[in-house]
């Protein structure tokens, strides 16, 4: 199969605008189900081999422990208790509305009492509008979503082969159903106070410093997918360091600077996934110098800590 094959925003915008309100349906209700984690990592979705899942929940909210899965092959929400007891309904053919109806009838056929304090989309244009309403949403191509599945699954194995460099605080590769993005940061260990404006999502996420990385489809903002890659807080002087490949550059986003590399260009390169790579280790390289992180006492090459093994694998 293809590395990074094509996927136009153009082409499945209004699958990828349906697919979003369904799994930020399914996400409040792992948001409302879960133990909460340090800057939400309880939240976001997982890859699996077939699609994407909640990861089990249940059980801290008196409910039994259950799983929500989306499979791109077959195309079909899969609902499962830790009994095995499993409940399935078709996403082709579902508007936003009857998705949300089907996915609560599939809850309660299990015994799962699902809540949703804010059943409507969060930062999206119709955030006022409840899941209950909207027909408007209810394109579903499963060549698209079968798609989208494919390119979130190698994307994130390349960010698998990133983490593996590094020993120090990370979070998992996740997918984030609010943004639609796939994510994965590294921490320093120092605080960050806030602002007092801040709202609570901002707060809990960026409560220490960080440099992120990561993949996303395309929005209104930005409509071409991109690798990305930011530091927060912004080291002065980021934007003049040099990133890799030489189509990667420095955007200014909201007061700071992103760092991107389109798909595009670099699914068109001799090697995407050595191309990836070396873009997220340039923007890594760059803002943890300028932010002072002690980069070697925190490296793990191939994954090694082992300093014995370390200095053998050199002889």
């Amino acid at each position: 199969m293809e590395l990074f094959p094509p996927l136009p925003l153009s082409e499945w915008r209004e699958t990828k605008e349906t697919l979003h309100r369904f799994e930020q349906l399914v996400g409040k209700i792992r948001l409302t189900s879960s133990a909460r984690r340090n800057h939400w990592w309880n939240v976001p979705f997982h890859v699996t081999g077939r699609g994407i899942t909640t990861r089990p929940m249940g059980q801290c909210d008196g409910n039994p422990v259950f799983t929500i899965d989306f499979d791109f092959v077959d195309h079909q929400l899969v609902v499962t208790t830790l009994d095995g007891t499993a409940v399935s309904f078709p996403l082709m053919g579902q508007s936003v509305a009857s998705f949300r109806r089907l996915t609560m009838e599939a809850l309660a056929d299990l015994g799962v009492h699902a809540e949703i304090p804010h059943p409507e989309p969060f930062d999206l244009p119709d955030s006022a509008r409840p899941f209950a309403q909207d027909t408007e949403h209810a394109t579903y191509d499963p060549e698209h979503a079968n798609r989208y599945w494919q390119v979130l699954s190698q994307v994130a194995l390349v960010l698998e082969e990133f983490a593996s460099r590094f020993s120090g605080k990370c979070s998992a590769v996740h997918h984030f159903w609010h943004t639609f993005d796939l994510a994965y940061t590294r921490f320093s260990g120092r605080h960050v106070e806030q602002p007092p404006q801040a709202d609570a999502v901002t707060r809990e996420a960026y409560s220490r410093e960080v440099t992120s990385f990561g993949f996303w489809f395309g929005d209104e903002s930005m409509a071409a997918p991109a690798f990305y890659a930011y530091a927060a807080p912004e080291p002065e002087g980021l934007a003049l360091e040099p990133l890799r490949p030489v189509a990667a550059r420095w955007v200014p986003q909201n007061g700071s600077h992103l760092a991107l590399l389109p798909y595009d260009e670099a699914r068109a390169l001799s090697d995407p996934r050595t191309a990836v790579l070396d873009f997220y280790e340039s923007a890594y390289q760059a803002a943890a110098s300028l932010a002072g992180w002690d980069i070697e006492a925190m490296t793990s090459p191939g994954g090694v800590t082992d300093q014995r093994r370390l200095e053998l694998q050199h002889h």
